[in-house]
């Protein structure tokens, strides 16, 4: 619906460390239902902006807003909304698959019952079920990444954020989790903000945000973009984005 508010909605969010600027009034929204993507370079401030969508860094300045609740003013409605994915691993290796769901489930207020039921459920939906009771450092990097996506989506959240939850990962692996993230908006309706550096991540449909440096360079649609700036694909879009001088170090 046209009224409907935003996923995710930055306002003139600005953050530093010390003298170093990270974000600098950076405004943008993720619309419900959407794939999009948070395009930048290493150093661009997306970690940053998980950490303050995350309530791991105090808000400095401007404002967040989830599905209509303020993250400052309403922060435990706002996250209840959220699952996450961060960039570095957080699975307990020396547990079960199936005890990492259960203790985010417990984390969440999910009894056991109910929470051996959705363990079952999302293990099914990512073709793990029979990994249950292994140990999470018997995975493959890619299965892991794949429970973690699947333990996110526990507390049935409605807006799922990833901080490059590829990296590290080879093609095949890398293949899998972005079937696995774009089918959870085409068949759930759940909305994805996906923030990578690699450009080929990126599909003429999907929401673009690009940031570079701490300062938002772009919005809007992949097509639009390569529409704007007359470049042929994504990665020659990004760079007339960007500027020439940090080319070298687009993938």
């Amino acid at each position: 619906m046209s009224d409907s508010p935003p996923a995710l909605e930055f306002s003139g969010v600005s953050h530093h460390y010390g003298a170093r600027q990270a974000l600098n009034d950076v405004s943008f929204s993720v619309p419900q239902g959407a794939f999009c993507v948070l395009l930048g370079l290493n150093g661009a401030g997306k970690s940053t902006m998980f950490s303050l969508i995350t309530r791991l860094f105090a808000l400095q300045k401007g404002q967040i807003v989830v599905f209509g609740r303020n993250l400052t003013v309403d922060p435990r409605a706002a996250l209840a909304q959220l699952g996450v994915v961060f960039q570095s691993r957080t699975l307990d290796l020396d547990l079960s698959v199936a005890q990492n769901f259960y203790y985010h489930a417990a984390l969440h207020g999910i009894g056991r019952k109910e929470a051996a039921r959705r363990t079952g459920e999302l293990l099914a939906a990512i073709n793990l079920a029979d990994r249950a009771k292994d140990k999470v450092r018997a995975l493959s990097g890619g299965q892991m990444r794949r429970v973690e996506i699947a333990r996110a989506l526990l507390h049935h959240p409605r807006l799922l954020v990833l901080d490059e939850p590829t990296v590290g990962l080879d093609i095949g692996a890398r293949a899998d989790i972005l079937k696995l993230a774009r089918g959870l908006v085409e068949r759930e309706g759940v909305s994805v903000l996906w923030a990578t550096h690699l450009t080929d991540e990126v599909e003429p449909g999907d929401a673009v945000v690009v940031l570079h440096k701490g300062k938002l360079r772009a919005t809007g649609k992949a097509a639009d973009l390569l529409q704007k700036t007359g470049a042929a694909d994504v990665r020659a879009a990004f760079v007339a984005l960007i500027g020439e001088t940090d080319a070298g170090a687009v993938p």
